[in-house]
């Protein structure tokens, strides 16, 4: 058997290769993915894995967004320490959906609920699947609580979203600044993925905002989006050339 793991975070993708093999060393790991982006274009590169494990949460966003990007039809088991992405995750039919730390005996099981899909079965997650990959309905609007009022604010004017464990805010191009109380994951899966990118685990940013982009000493990028913010946007060395082929698309 051939997977593919789309996992951020590197000790959560060996600890699961590790288990895999425990399992049945004859499981092949094709590849790592660790971000939206990456994982569009491993798939579109490369032969389809027999089998992908998919965690929900990515360095650049939700993994629903996918779906909403290209075709994908290989069974997907989910992995994330959030269960209440469930319910999503079952949207897209998936093949079973594991929380986060996995444990060998559920990974197992699931496994074998694999190995008993049916060519009957296959066909209705394909169908079911698919019906992520039609034209998304972004967002060209958000309304945003200030004081006593809601703000119409149009997502076009949004230079970026900048998140802290206690609080998310939106910048605008014209240096305005509003709490927000959505997360960046919900907001990621609001906006067009041609003209958002999520930076890093704190920013979302927004291609036409971007003024300059500084190659830093060790080589990781920073990015200016032309207002004052709490701290600049870095995106990491790994993640260098991925963003900067999304500028360009």
């Amino acid at each position: 058997m051939k997977v593919l793991i789309v996992e951020d975070e590197t000790a959560a993708a060996e600890n699961l290769q590790e288990m895999l093999h425990e399992i049945d060393p004859t499981i092949e790991v094709l590849a790592n993915t660790e971000s939206v982006q990456q994982t569009v274009r491993w798939l579109q590169q490369n032969g389809n894995p027999d089998l992908i494990f998919m965690d929900i949460h990515l360095s650049d966003g939700s993994s629903f967004t996918i779906f909403q990007q290209m075709e994908v039809e290989i069974p997907i088991i989910f992995t994330t320490a959030y269960d209440q992405y469930a319910i999503d995750a079952f949207k897209v039919n998936s093949i079973d959906y594991l929380l986060k730390p996995i444990k060998v005996q559920e990974l197992r099981q699931a496994l074998q609920k694999f190995s008993k899909l049916t060519q009957q079965d296959a066909v209705k997650y394909l169908q079911l699947l698919k019906q992520l990959t039609t034209e998304h309905d972004y967002k060209s609007r958000l309304l945003i609580p200030y004081r006593d009022k809601l703000l119409p604010v149009d997502v076009k004017d949004i230079a970026c979203v900048y998140s802290t464990n206690k609080n998310t805010e939106l910048y605008l191009k014209n240096g305005q600044h509003y709490a927000c109380s959505t997360t960046l994951d919900q907001l990621m899966s609001q906006f067009s993925p041609n003209e958002f990118i999520r930076a890093n685990k704190q920013f979302i940013v927004s291609r036409t905002a971007i003024t300059n982009i500084t190659i830093w000493f060790d080589s990781r990028l920073l990015v200016n989006v032309g207002v004052d913010l709490p701290e600049r946007i870095y995106v990491s060395k790994n993640r260098a050339a991925e963003f900067k082929a999304w500028i360009v698309k």
